[in-house]
């Protein structure tokens, strides 16, 4: 069951008889041998394929020794900031540095620099002068090309010229770091490695560039953010293995980055022998003391059965780093993997997800797509399912039937998020799915992404009017009424997108209203590297129409569509009559039942009684305890010569102050809102899996 992890250190080497490594993976993550983590694939995937691999795990910045633990590697160094780009594991969309990091030890944040694969690529140039390094992962993917930084506020240079690298290898990088790796071992120099899809490399001359687009250069871009938009528009036009040009984006007349074509999305075939690798499924051992790796806990019992989304949200990277091919693993390769992960001595019967950036996609949008590409210029989803669209359940439902029936499996979940328009433009098999999904997969909540109910802001954000999810809602509803189950929808909202004003996000607050929502968190938008909504933010227009856009950016502005969302909440009331006057809904201060808070004199005088009733209450205690005196239960009993300890707060008493706060006011058992169809959701500002 448990493989033997890579070295890690000279010690490592020399008990496996190695007196240097071919590739030395540098990673801002800790060192993780499962395949939920790119770091795992890659070296699993060289190793299969006859190479010395070694890993170095979350070097110091400070110190050049730290990526010399290894030594120099005989064909080059392999450098990712992790499984998540490294600014958005430090920063929250307010730009307030985050307290814990998933993907390190204990949870202990701090153990990485920011913009980490510019940081350990220039150190290892330093340490190492001539040896080739390979940027990989997904922040250098999304950084192959000039982008907006909204840390910084700026348009940065492509992340090959500020790292020193030699080559990015982009996307996921199975085929392409093979390639690499086959080229190097051949004797080719990294200078002449520039052949190979799903890579971007450097050139100081287009003499031998053939068959490219010329992107807007760099200088242009910051001068004209409109210039920006138009080259992100090609570049995603751009993104299909099939279809993808050759793309050039000059510097200055002797700098140029060229970006290859995309890589060829993997088989069936090559997608298995990937997931049947002898991973150890873990984290490595040296990371115990500190209570190992957090990030593993969530992936450790699921099943990745797919990758690659037609969806096609705008806010989401995963056009640019997964395409939009869905690529899936056979039903055998995926039971064999559920049957090791049951045969794990800690599983306690539960899979907790069969699925991918979207569960629910088990094959390409249509047949097309496997021989012409994505559509260039037409999307699958939006604004309406494309009449190409082959939506269908069955394989899913196959699937999901056969993983249930295994030995020591109790419930199969899905949770990585589901496509409810997908499901509802299924004629055939949608209202089976749903019917299962209850059933079998949820266990009291799903978790879905409307992100917003106006659908002006819905077409900004590529997603499907608000009816669609109302039918979905519906449906839902319906069948958890028929199964006699009490399951609610958690609907993830997503405040301040570029095309949101304050009449937007005064009507998604209405939304909430109505429906009994008292979201605890909400999602602000977030402008990471190369999203379609990123370019809107950045530019102020959609790069596909080239129309002007309203974007919110004003950190006061944000806080009021926030405030909104969360109109219950107190300490947001002035935050939220503020929005309201701007936006001209006074109609919603009063105490009707559309309104959202109370007048602000009726509000202090509300608010001035509690304090003096609290007060009174307080005296009357105070008043009780004195006059009690030597009865209270903490004196000594009469004639007993013993001080009686106080009584503690017992079991059943927590236990019964806790059943209290959780039917108080709009909150259900366990804490759960009532809002029919819905309950709250978890911590929002955080990347979630398989939001879609």
């Amino acid at each position: 069951m448990s493989a033997q992890f890579l070295p890690v250190n000279r010690q490592d080497m020399v008990e496996r008889g190695w007196d240097q490594v071919d590739f030395a993976f540098v990673s801002g993550d800790a060192y993780v041998d499962h395949p939920s983590f790119g770091m795992a694939i890659i070296t699993r995937l060289l190793e299969a394929h006859g190479y010395k691999v070694g890993v170095i795990a979350q070097p110091d910045w400070n110190d050049p020794a730290s990526v010399a633990a290894l030594g120099e590697p005989r064909l080059a160094f392999l450098v990712s900031a992790g499984n998540m780009d490294s600014m958005v594991n430090h920063y929250t969309v307010a730009r307030k540095r985050r307290r814990e990091d998933a993907y390190s030890p204990g949870g202990a944040a701090n153990l990485r620099p920011n913009h980490a694969a510019v940081v350990y690529s220039n150190l290892i140039r330093r340490t190492f002068k001539s040896t080739p390094i390979v940027l990989g992962g997904i922040e250098a993917s999304l950084r192959r090309l000039a982008h907006y930084d909204y840390w910084s506020d700026k348009l940065k240079r492509s992340i090959l010229l500020d790292s020193g690298a030699d080559l990015v290898s982009y996307g996921m990088g199975e085929h392409s770091i093979v390639e690499i790796a086959d080229a190097l071992a051949a004797g080719l120099s990294i200078d002449d490695i520039t052949f190979i899809d799903g890579t971007v490399y450097r050139a100081s001359s287009l003499e031998h560039v053939y068959d490219a687009e010329t992107l807007p250069s760099y200088p242009e871009m910051q001068a004209d953010k409109l210039a920006y938009a138009r080259s992100f528009a090609v570049q995603y036009a751009n993104s299909d293995p099939f279809t993808g040009k050759r793309l050039v984006e000059p510097y200055s007349d002797h700098e140029f980055v060229v970006q290859n074509p995309p890589s060829a999305p993997l088989s069936q075939e090559e997608m298995d022998a990937v997931y049947r690798l002898p991973y150890a499924r873990t984290c490595h051992p040296m990371y115990e003391q500190a209570g190992g790796v957090p990030a593993i806990k969530e992936v450790r019992f699921s099943l990745t059965s797919n990758r690659g989304c037609f969806g096609e949200c705008s806010f989401c990277a995963l056009t640019f780093h997964q395409g939009r091919i869905v690529q899936t693993r056979s039903h055998d390769s995926l039971v064999a993997e559920a049957e090791l992960i049951a045969a794990e001595p800690d599983f306690k019967g539960y899979i907790h997800d069969v699925g991918g950036p979207t569960a629910n996609f088990r094959a390409p949008a249509c047949s097309k797509q496997l021989k012409a590409g994505a559509c260039p210029h037409q999307r699958c989803l939006f604004p309406d399912p494309c009449k190409r669209l082959e939506a269908d359940h069955a394989d899913y439902l196959k699937l999901l039937r056969r993983l249930r029936k295994l030995p020591g499996v109790k419930k199969v979940f899905v949770r990585s998020g589901i496509r409810f328009d997908y499901v509802m433009a299924d004629k055939k098999h949608g209202d089976e799915f749903v019917r299962e999904l209850c059933e079998h997969h949820v266990s009291g909540q799903l978790k879905v992404a409307p992100e917003h109910v106006s659908d002006a802001v819905l077409a900004h954000m590529g997603k499907p009017r608000n009816l669609v999810y109302q039918r979905f809602a519906k449906r839902y509803e319906q069948v958890n009424d028929e199964l006699g189950k009490k399951q609610y929808l958690v609907p993830y909202l997503m405040s301040s997108h570029p095309g949101s004003t304050l009449d937007e996000a005064v009507e998604l607050a209405e939304y909430c209203r109505d429906l009994g929502y008292n979201p605890e968190q909400v999602q602000d938008f977030y402008p990471t590297p190369s999203t379609m909504s990123t370019a809107m933010y950045y530019t102020g227009v959609d790069p596909r129409t080239m129309q002007p856009v309203y974007v919110p950016k004003s950190p006061r502005e944000k806080a009021l569509q926030r405030a909104l969302i969360q109109y219950r909440d107190p300490k947001n009331r002035p935050l939220v009559l503020e929005a309201l006057r701007k936006a001209g809904r006074m109609d919603l201060v009063g105490y009707g039942p559309k309104c959202l808070v109370r007048p602000e004199k009726a509000a202090s005088d509300a608010k001035g009684a509690r304090g003096k009733a609290s007060s009174s209450s307080t005296l009357r205690k105070a008043d009780g305890r004195a006059s009690r005196g030597a009865s209270s239960s903490s004196a000594p009993k009469k004639g007993s010569g013993k001080a009686v300890a106080p009584k503690p707060a017992g079991k059943g008493g927590k236990k019964g102050m806790d059943a209290r706060r959780g039917s108080k006011g709009s909150k259900g058992p366990a804490g759960r809102s009532q809002a029919k169809g819905s309950a709250p959701r978890g911590q929002a500002d955080k990347p979630r899996k398989g939001r879609r």
